[in-house]
This record gives C-alpha cells, structure tokens and sequence, in this order.
C-alpha cells in the first residue's frame, strides 16, 4: 500500500482506472471453470468495496489458495514429438543483483522491476510490441500496473493512460493480460499460475477465455518488491 500510494501521488492514475485490472480478471476468471471467484463485478462493486490499505480496495487484493502446476522441461528435440505445440523459453530476467529487501528499496514505485525488464530484453530480438498475450504478476493490482510500465508497454507513469476503459487488456484488445483471472480472481499460486495460463494460451487450449488472435509470444512475471523475475515464452 505505501509503494502503491506513493505511485498514485506521482502518476495520477485514479480509481477507475486501476479497477479496471480488478475488473477484467473477474471478466476472464468468469471463463475459466478452475477459478475461484467467477462472478463478474462492476466499477461501482470495485468502488463501494472496502479500502483495505489506502489505497488498495478489497478487490485489488489477491486470495491466496492451494493448488499445483506441473512444468516439464526438455531438450528441444525431445519436446519437438510432444502432444502439445513446441514451446520455449525465449528470455528470462532476474533481480538477482537487486537489493533483497521489502523495507530498503531504492525505488519503491518502480521496485525490482526496471532491472528484471532490462536483463530479459537484453537476451533476445524480441521487442514488446512482439507479445500477444501478458500474465503479469497480481499479488495486489499495483503490481500488474508497475509491470506493464516497466517491461515497455507503455511509458512510466502513463499505465493509467494504457487501461483506462479496458479496452486494450482485455481477451480481444491490444495486450490481453491475465487471461485466466490472474490471483485477483483466479487464485494466487505466485507466479506458477501465470506459466500454465500462457502455456495455455500459446497451445490455444484457453476454450472461451482464449485471445482473439493466434498468440505465438507470452510474457509472464513473477512477484514484486525485490523478489521480481521475468520471461517470454515463444512457440512455433
């Protein structure tokens, strides 16, 4: 709450517009039988909810469950006989270098983030405007809007700018993010969640809550604070 409100006094952003990350994860979990809350809710639910830490609203905060993911890797030449389509990792980021810890952040609205986004563009041609599909990180909504400042989908401090409506973050906008409700709604398995939702999406076994598009690029976060990582999945 303290970085996320140092982030509202320095950016704008208000309200509505960060509902909207809130909203369009319900939107998505709706379509997804495995979600844990799949009832859709409305700007005016997200503002009549109850501020939990100013200014996280009850609906910017994740639920955490139990649950599993299991990742299999393999050679590429193994995996290239496998059911699903050839997947790889394409890039990853680390904050390794980082500081570790929550309370000494040098950046605190940006925290880890810059550093992981840096190291992972550095490692492959790919450029953002390359990614069909997003699962960023959404421990709590402030997390995703960092994410999607500092991995270039939009410059620092115009993420309000980028979700406002919802239009372009949802399942047939310009950047679908959180296809699957994310753990705002789908249910917090850190960052286990969002490799099996873009491995779903780039295998196109999404069902109704598969982008409009034939997705060939997702990129997934983990955390925040100084615990952020980063990857691009390509196929095929």
């Amino acid at each position: 709450a303290v970085f996320c409100n140092l982030y509202v006094h320095t950016s704008g952003i208000k309200p509505e517009q960060v509902a909207q990350i809130a909203i369009n994860g319900r939107r998505n979990a709706a379509l997804n039988p495995a979600a844990v809350y799949r009832t859709p809710i409305t700007l005016d639910d997200y503002m009549a909810a109850p501020v939990i830490a100013t200014p996280l609203r009850l609906f910017d905060c994740d639920v955490p469950i139990d649950g599993s993911t299991a990742i299999i890797l393999s050679h590429r030449g193994a995996a290239k006989d496998g059911p699903n389509p050839l997947t790889w990792i394409e890039a990853i980021g680390s904050s390794m270098r980082y500081r570790n810890s929550w309370t000494q952040l040098d950046a605190l609205a940006t925290q880890a983030q810059p550093d992981v986004a840096r190291m992972m563009w550095s490692r492959t041609d790919l450029r953002p405007k390359d990614v069909d599909v997003a699962e960023l990180y959404d421990g709590f909504s402030f997390h995703t809007i960092n994410w999607l400042e500092n991995l270039g989908f939009c410059g620092r401090y115009e993420a309000k700018d980028f979700i406002d409506g919802g239009a372009r973050i949802a399942l047939d906008g310009e950047l679908p993010i959180n296809t699957n409700g994310g753990a705002l709604s789908a249910g917090r398995m850190h960052a286990y969640g969002q490799i099996h939702e873009a491995c779903t999406q780039l295998w196109g076994q999404g069902g109704a809550r598969q982008v409009k598009r034939d997705p060939k690029v997702a990129v997934l976060t983990t955390a925040g604070g100084p615990l952020a990582g980063a990857f691009l999945l390509a196929r095929d």
